[in-house]
């Protein structure tokens, strides 16, 4: 491990972070509110921090993949600890778990709060909020491989490290042109939400914090009722429309503005994506209907937003799906594991590997009937290597069996019924934000204990992450000094 190189990038990511902290604390400075101390006074220190980590850098660096574990790791970790300042120094959350829950949540895109009130906290505040979801949406690694300076062929350990599903992709050859084009497509997406919005009758500030949270798939609203609040049906169908497109996959755009708009259609994991939506939809709305007495027209409007919420992993509320019939709720739980594609803002296990899983199995049954024949997986008519089915299979195993564990944990650790906690362990690995029942989408986390918000901001970090990405830590060899990594 090149300690020195490691902590060198991590310096120009952290240096980076700090200017991005800066932002709110400017806006809340113009605004006279109180909160600008703390702000800027966080983005001091992550600023100083990062200076002096910056001078780690010796002449013969390496960054190799153990090197760009570390620093996707560690600088998420890094990220989370330091945006948690502006939280306690400013005094909104006082109690620094509850500060890094908030800033992990943030930067994970979950969306799952500890704060009751966002109506009383400063806006300076809320816009750093939002602001760690826009970052950590398409990825401050990501982000710092466009913008900051070049780190040569290590780049690509980082992006790999850092980007969703079980391939990292590049969208045009040079890997810096794809981390541009990615967050290109993000901001020109966001600058379309924003407007759309505004013209929807959204104040500018709520567009643009909303918006944030949108893009990022995260959730974080200015409003305790979330888009509720608002009782707007164009800003619902703005939201559900911006949702749909952040679960996607943003290099299919790309392809798609490059070739065409047919070419999303062609691509298998964006229509079983759709399909499974649309389906959701229908499914819960017919439910409501049926078993909870609703107008037909609100059930479908109710289960369009919420299934375009929880399987993008965003979690924005206009109804309260706690209180609906079990059959709904159940496909809601479905929704939060199977989330949104491969190279999308949006959390869980992907689309792409049920997919993947899927067609696995379908092929083992047929080896099973005709062993002398020789099969092979495809989608989109390539065919998969043997080595991605087998690392899909490893991921679902480690996904559910941190689930679990993770469930475990928090039953031991507090009073949580078992469907609760797994509907926070659920949503939280998923990224997704509000569970069921005492952790539903009207309630929040701020009840619990330090001890099981702590375990829910590790599985928020290795949902986003992953898992692999943080798990190799654990790895004795990956602390070993030899380079042949």
């Amino acid at each position: 491990m090149d300690y020195r190189s490691a902590i060198s990038v991590l310096g120009r990511l952290i240096l980076g972070y700090g200017f991005c902290i800066l932002i709110p604390g400017l806006f809340s400075l113009y605004s006279g509110e109180l909160a600008w101390k703390g702000l800027i006074i966080s983005a001091f220190l992550s600023i100083m921090l990062g200076t002096v980590m910056i001078t780690a850098k010796h002449e013969h660096g390496h960054i190799g993949i153990r090197e760009g574990f570390a620093i996707v790791g560690g600088g998420w970790l890094l990220s989370s600890l330091l945006g948690a300042l502006p939280y306690t120094l400013s005094g909104v959350l006082p109690n620094y778990v509850d500060a890094i829950f908030e800033t992990v949540s943030g930067l994970t895109t979950t969306g799952a709060s500890v704060i009751a009130a966002p109506e009383m906290a400063p806006n300076g505040i809320l816009l750093w909020r939002s602001l760690t979801h826009w970052l950590g949406g398409m990825g401050i690694i990501v982000l710092f491989i466009a913008f900051l300076p070049e780190i040569g062929a290590g780049a690509i350990h980082l992006f790999r490290a850092e980007v969703p599903g079980p391939t990292a992709d590049r969208v045009v050859p040079r890997l810096r042109d794809t981390a541009i084009t990615l967050w290109g497509i993000y901001t020109m997406l966001t600058v379309a939400q924003v407007s759309m919005l505004l013209l929807a009758g959204m104040p500018l500030f709520d567009a643009i914090n909303h918006t944030f949270a949108t893009m990022a798939t995260g959730g974080f609203s200015t409003k305790n009722a979330s888009v509720l609040h608002y009782d707007n049906l164009a800003i619902e169908l703005i939201i559900v429309l911006f949702m749909t497109i952040a679960g996607g996959n943003f290099g299919l755009y790309f392809l798609a503005w490059k070739r065409g708009f047919r070419t999303l259609f062609h691509d298998l994991e964006f229509k079983v994506y759709l399909s499974i939506m649309g389906l959701s939809t229908l499914f819960m709305a017919s439910n409501l209907v049926l078993a909870a007495g609703q107008s037909a027209d609100q059930a479908l409007r109710d289960s369009l937003f919420t299934a375009s919420s929880i399987m993008t992993t965003t979690g924005f509320v206009t109804a309260d799906f706690d209180q609906w019939p079990s059959f709904s709720k159940f496909i809601l739980l479905i929704l939060m594991f199977i989330g949104g594609c491969a190279g999308s803002t949006a959390g869980a296990i992907k689309v792409i590997r049920f997919l993947l899983l899927g067609k696995q199995s379908w092929t083992e049954l047929k080896r099973i009937l005709h062993p002398k024949m020789v099969f092979t997986v495809k989608i989109d008519g390539k065919p998969v290597s043997p080595n991605l089915l087998q690392v899909t299979g490893q991921f679902f195993y480690i996904y559910m069996l941190t689930f679990v564990l993770a469930v475990l944990l928090v039953t031991a650790a507090s009073s949580l019924e078992a469907w609760d906690a797994m509907g926070a362990v659920a949503a939280t690995l998923g990224n997704v934000g509000p569970g069921y029942g005492v952790v539903g989408p009207t309630s929040n986390y701020g009840f619990l204990s330090d001890f099981v918000k702590i375990v829910l901001s590790l599985c928020m970090l290795l949902g986003r992450l992953e898992l692999f990405t943080l798990l190799v830590f654990l790895r004795p060899e990956f602390w070993r000094s030899h380079r042949n990594w």
